[in-house]
């Protein structure tokens, strides 16, 4: 496995790369130092950015790749802008827990406690409605679903209404490049990957002391891959499972 990135456009000044909370911006992704480590971070509006969920192509088979997914939204028109891997996955790269795509549930949710990172409970879902998008606890969300056009589970939580989970720990020794996404003030969405190897907790204060999350929760840490390409960056870790994008629609007279 590779993982291809590039920082060509790291020069330019972002409104995230310095401060507490999050703001959407015309440029959505941005480097950010927290705690003395490096993060990237990417923040939308989901009022405004349309972010789906993806996982298998036309064909039925898994995207298993940013790039693929990249490639195959350009026959349709649409531009991919920003995409994350998006929730564990098993070992035919269907989803481990709840995967909800077009409004349809195409994998059931998983309530089990257990020893991995994703049973570690409370783990969470993250969803994505009409013009709103948010983070919830499991149990929360199957007793009150969200009226979600895309939803994915994952785990653990990181932050659960302002307080850090109950089981990561400031002496945390697992340190890995690791990947999450937050819901955040005045509705934005923040996605945020670490450019070196993180313990649990300085991830999880990320969220809540730099970005100013109520709820986050944990996406992966093994193959943790951020597609930007307005920071030339495209990780190719694979395979990957369900995936996180925002499109847009290829600008008139770009395609050939």
């Amino acid at each position: 496995m590779a993982r291809r990135s590039g920082f060509a456009a790291l020069f330019i000044v972002f409104s995230l790369a310095s401060g507490a909370g999050v703001s959407p911006a015309a440029v959505a992704c941005a480097p950010k130092n927290f705690d003395g480590a490096s993060f990237t971070v990417c923040s939308f509006d989901p009022r405004r950015d349309d972010l789906r969920l993806f996982w298998k192509g036309v064909d039925g088979k898994p995207y298993g790749s940013l790039a693929a997914l990249a490639d195959a939204l350009k026959p349709k028109g649409e531009r991919l802008v920003f995409a994350m891997n998006a929730g564990m996955f098993a070992e035919d790269q269907s989803p481990v827990g709840l995967y909800v795509e077009n409004r349809v549930k195409l994998h059931g949710a998983d309530t089990r406690a257990g020893a991995s990172n994703f049973h570690m409970k409370p783990n969470g879902v993250f969803w994505i409605g009409d013009g709103a998008a948010g983070v919830t606890e499991t149990s929360r969300y199957l007793a009150n679903p969200p009226a979600a056009r895309y939803a994915t589970q994952s785990g653990p939580m990181l932050i659960v209404d302002g307080r850090i989970h109950p089981k990561i720990l400031p002496t945390g020794t697992s340190a890995k490049i690791r990947n999450g996404v937050g819901a955040c003030e005045g509705g934005v969405v923040a996605f945020a990957i670490a450019d070196e190897p993180v313990n649990f907790d300085a991830f999880a204060r990320l969220f809540r002391d730099g970005l100013g999350c109520q709820n986050a929760l944990f996406l992966d840490g093994s193959v943790s891959s951020l597609y930007a390409p307005e920071l030339k960056r495209d990780d190719e870790l694979q395979p990957i499972g369900p995936i996180v994008g925002v499109v847009k629609p290829e600008a008139v007279g770009s395609r050939q």
